[in-house]
Order: structure tokens, then sequence, then C-alpha cells
């Protein structure tokens, strides 16, 4: 197996880091109360704990799937998301994504370095605008963790905290800049994306895709020597809490404690619900018995669609998303299997495909009656310049998400190699990364 030992730059980068928060802590003059509702506050603040406990979930999410000697190394690459996007955020990641814009695509990684003028700044809304960093941060978290599902089982662990420092920096920020900040790109041209279908799931699912092309099949999978799922049981507990989190993911987006941030909780249920049950019987169809897998990858799937239109659509529609999106996401699913695509948990068919599909059928069903700021109406009420704005925001969205990712990978496979050898990759990840392993009863 390969050497363990890690060169000591990271950790000088990280102690140049504190030195800098050490010495140049941008004391606030004073915390912004004014304007400030402190129910909307309680709200935001919960929501932000639902998000974080997301990450944990796609952790036993992906961790169930994938085989026995892999699950701690796939379980770890969404932990140490955790630890490593909190301090990057804090250094860079929040002022490319909401500081003063350089012409409508990222943010000037100087207004707000290491949060400067962020604890007294002025009211994000009617919530204090470190809480919206905060917020904010936990979207920033889990993004990077999805796209390790298309890599699992294979990829290499200190080049993964390389791809993700560099995919949350030079693909996710801009995005999160050209989406939500009031001076991005999209957000001028008017597109709608109420939770992240366009900045997270779609960044992650072109990431994945890009991901599973660059690093090429796994060997059990060349060799159709297939193991099967790790334990099943942590894929339910995962979707469980990643529902339960989900609620925090598009329902805190209304950023207070609101009639739209109820219409928000509704839409995210029922769209779980349709899609985890149209899954089901799309499966029952093609001769497939009813299964756990099944139902809890077409659960997620429904998450993903309704995450750009929570707040733009009505309860029914939010049905009518869930089940297209598992049927459509169900079939790509289906079609990768065919090929010699080496997606290993499918986040390209399930967060790719299902924020695709959830930006178009915002397109189709926003209506100003669930929110006011919807200026113009979807194409199911006989409006087309939305739609096509959608449709012009998706090619682009992909096209820079699927091209920078392949930059962001072959940058980090000269710093690091992305790929493990075939004796650690054989060994399996557990013990050849981390000198772990899972202990069943």
């Amino acid at each position: 197996m390969t050497n363990s030992k890690l060169s000591p730059v990271p950790l000088i980068i990280l102690l140049v880091i504190t030195g800098l928060a050490l010495f140049f802590p941008f004391t606030p003059t004073a915390i912004v109360t004014e304007g400030i509702d402190a129910a909307d506050t309680a709200w935001v603040l919960i929501s932000a704990a639902l998000v974080l406990i997301m990450t944990p979930g796609l952790a036993y999410f992906y961790g169930g799937m994938v085989n026995a000697k892999n699950v701690i190394s796939t379980m770890l690459q969404s932990f140490i998301a955790m630890g490593v996007i909190s301090v990057v955020w804090v250094v860079l990641g929040f002022s490319i994504a909401f500081g003063d814009s350089i012409g409508g695509f990222f943010g000037n990684p100087s207004t707000h370095f290491m949060l400067k003028g962020v604890t007294d700044g002025p009211a994000w809304g009617t919530i204090p605008f470190l809480l919206f960093a905060f917020f904010q941060l936990k979207f920033a978290v889990i993004t990077p963790a999805l796209v390790t599902g298309s890599m699992a089982e294979r990829i290499n662990f200190k080049a993964y905290v390389v791809f993700m420092v560099l995919f949350s920096l030079l693909i996710y920020a801009p995005l999160a800049h050209m989406t939500w900040s009031p001076n991005g790109m999209l957000f001028k041209l008017g597109v709608l994306d109420f939770a992240g279908g366009t900045v997270v799931h779609m960044s992650a699912g072109w990431a994945a895709l890009a991901g599973a092309i660059y690093l090429k099949r796994r060997r059990s999978h060349a060799t159709n020597d297939f193991l099967p799922p790790a334990n099943v049981p942590y894929v339910l507990l995962g979707t469980g809490l990643l529902w339960f989190g989900w609620f925090g993911f598009n329902g805190g987006s209304a950023l207070s404690a609101s009639p739209l941030a109820v219409v928000a909780f509704a839409t995210t249920n029922t769209a779980a619900g349709a899609a985890g049950v149209a899954w089901v019987f799309f499966d029952a169809i093609r001769g497939k018995k009813p299964s756990a897998l099944g139902f809890c990858i077409g659960v997620v799937v429904g998450l993903v669609a309704i995450t750009p239109a929570a707040g733009f659509v009505t309860v029914p529609h939010a049905l009518v998303i869930g089940v297209v999106s598992s049927i459509i996401s169900n079939l790509v699913a289906h079609w990768k299997t065919k090929t010699a695509l080496d997606d290993t948990l499918d986040v390209f068919p399930c967060h790719g495909v299902g924020g695709m599909v959830g930006m178009i059928l915002t397109g189709v069903f926003a209506t100003s009656s669930v929110n006011e700021g919807v200026a113009e109406q979807g194409l199911f009420f006989g409006e087309t310049a939305l739609f096509l704005k959608h449709l012009l925001a998706l090619v682009l969205t992909s096209a820079f998400a699927f091209g920078m990712s392949f930059v962001v990978l072959k940058i980090t496979d000269i710093i690091i190699p992305l790929r493990v050898s075939d004796e650690d990759e054989t060994a399996g990840l557990d013990i050849s990364q981390h000198d772990e392993k899972l202990i069943e009863a």
C-alpha cells in the first residue's frame, strides 16, 4: 500500500490562516440590531442547524450504498467537508459568493475576507448578515460532499480535500454569486432558484459526471465483480436525516418565519413523498421488487427537484415535479447501467438530472400567487419569458460547471494523484487511506 505520510504544506496553510485570524480580526464596530426580526432570526437559526444535519445524513446515505471495505472512507468524505469548508467559507468563500460583484460572475474576495464587515454589516432582509453568511455556509458544505458519490471507492482522500477546496472557490461560490447575489448575472436575468437547484445540485451533478469520466471505472466495475451495498439500514437512516434536514434547506430559504416558509415546507414534503412512491411503482412496472434503496433514491430525487421551485410553486404542482423528476431520473440511471460510465452512486442521474428537471419545471410552474417576487409567470400560465430564461440558464450553468470541473480535476491531479493505486483499491479505502475498518456486529 502507498505511504500515508502527508506533506506539511496543508498544515502550514492552516497555520498561516490562523495567523491572519489572530492579527487581522476585523473587530466589529457594533452588532446591528436595527431591522432584525426575532422570529425570522430564530427560524433561520433552526434552519441552518437542519441543513447542517443533512451532511451527516448524506454520509449515512452514501456510506450504506458502497461495499463494506469503503464505508468509513465514503462517510468521512462528507464529514471532512464540514471542517474544511467551514474554514474556506470564512476566509474567502462567502466573499466570492456575496462580495461586491465583478462583472456579475463572482464577488470580490477582499470584500468580506475573513468575514470582514459581516458581523457589523446591515441586516440581510430581517436577519443578521452574519446569520445569512452561516446559513449559506451549510449549503457550501454539502455540495462538494454530494460530488463524492460518483468517485467513491477509488478516489485518493488527500486529493479529494484539494478538489473540495478548489471546487468551492472556483465553481460553487461563483455560481452562488451569479444566482443569489443581487448583482449576479443569473439573478439580474430573472432566473429563479429558491434553494439551490442550480447552485447546489446542478453544480454537484455536473462535477460528479466529470469526476466519473476523469477517474474512469473501478476495478470491480471493469471486471463485473460487483459487491453488495454494505448496509441498507444506513441508507434508510441517511434518507430520514436528509428529508428532515431538507425542511431547513428549502423552508429556511424563505429567510423568514412566514407563509412562504410554510409553502416551501409543504411543497418539499409533497415532492419527496411522490417521488419515492413513483420510483418504486416505476421499478415494479419493469418487473423489479419494491426495494428500500429504490424508495430512498426516489425520495432524494424529489427533494432535489423541488429545491429550485419550493417557494415558487403550488403544492399540487410539487406533486407533479416529484413524479416527473423521479421517472426521468430512474430512466437515466437505468440507461447509465448500459454504458461504461462508472458514476458509483448515480450522482449525475439523481442530483444533476433531478436539478435540471427541477429548474425547467420551475420555469413551467412558478407563479406570483405563491411568491410575489415572481415577476414573470411560468409556461403553465401562458407566459414563455421565464421558461426560456431557465433553458438558457440551464445551458450556461451546465457548461460552466462541467467545463470548470475538468479544470479543477486536472489541477488537483497535478498536485496529488486523484486515483488510488490498484493495490489500495483492492484492499479498500478504509484500510489503505485511513487505517480503519468497519466492525460488523
